[in-house]
């Protein structure tokens, strides 16, 4: 178990920009979605000779378990893709500006990005839990925290400042 810093606990993200990420998030992730569904679609039916219409059909009429499958996997692994590659920042968090990190203070890595996202597909646990309290499960279970990133991190510099009055510097 980690040991959890007051200075990641004083910059936790509020409950209102929590939602505000979950929104552009969701906003952002399902244009995307639809975008690269119609453009995988055009291509299977260029590939297959089918009509884009005859796809289109298809596609309306998958099982509706199939389809929400696919989408939720599409949603995690894009969050994913983006927390991963944006080091903690999807575009919610870039608007918001807000950032995730580890409960005692470090960059989370890969299999932190991973679990979290992860969590967040589990159903009717995750989707707005952060409401109740201010973090969600996939905050919880995997040791993570989101906080607004300029306060927090002028306060490390602060404390980085404060602790190295009186060194020396190596000119």
């Amino acid at each position: 178990m980690r040991k959890y810093l007051q200075i990641v606990d004083r910059h936790r993200a509020s409950q209102g920009l929590r939602l505000a990420n979950y929104i552009i998030d969701l906003i952002f992730s399902y244009i995307l979605i639809l975008i690269l569904l119609g453009v995988l679609g055009i291509a299977y039916a260029f590939i297959t000779g089918n009509t884009v219409e005859e796809i289109g059909y298809r596609m309306e009429n998958m099982n509706p378990l199939l389809d929400r499958l696919i989408t939720l996997s599409a949603y995690l692994l894009m969050m994913f893709l983006t927390e991963l590659i944006t080091q903690g920042r999807s575009l919610g968090k870039l608007i918001t500006g807000t950032k995730v990190v580890m409960i005692d203070g470090t960059s989370p890595g890969a299999g932190n990005y991973l679990l979290r996202n992860i969590i967040r597909g589990i159903p009717f646990v995750d989707q707005l839990s952060f409401l109740a309290d201010k973090s969600g499960f996939h905050d919880k279970w995997s040791e993570t925290c989101v906080v607004v990133k300029k306060n927090y991190e002028a306060e490390l510099q602060l404390k980085s400042d404060i602790n190295t009055l009186g060194t020396k510097e190596n000119i």
